[in-house]
């Protein structure tokens, strides 16, 4: 597998299966992923835990994913009732393996807009 964005995509795809051997294999064991919003950094056999440890429930949809060389881009979205989460993920991928990653990840509906940009709302 030469294609980083097919690295990406099986690798939340084998998380969605349950697959943790499978998903593991697509992450390097050193690789740094950092979630923005808590300043977490995990290395990618931690960040294969938490995900693994995270509570039953979830489906995870790939929604798109995007490549440019090694850097892939991916907007995923969790579900799990009554929440949805949203992620937007940027990927290194060398030697067909995630070694580097950032994550934003937002709650569906948890935050007010601001009253100033009401006016600028689609009709």
């Amino acid at each position: 597998m030469t294609d980083p964005a097919k690295v990406v995509r099986t690798f939340f795809e084998m998380m969605q299966a349950r697959r943790w051997g499978d998903a593991g294999s697509f992450v390097a064991s050193d690789a740094r992923i950092r979630f923005t919003e808590t300043g977490e950094v995990f290395d990618g056999t931690g960040f294969l835990a938490m995900n693994r440890a995270y509570p039953e429930g979830w489906t995870i949809d790939v929604v798109e994913v995007l490549c440019g060389g090694q850097r892939v881009a991916a907007q995923v979205r969790v579900d799990l009732p009554p929440e949805v989460f949203w992620c937007a993920g940027f990927y290194t991928v060398r030697d067909d393996v995630i070694v580097e990653g950032v994550e934003h990840w937002v709650t569906e509906g948890s935050a007010d807009p601001p009253d100033w940009r009401e006016p600028f709302h689609a009709s």
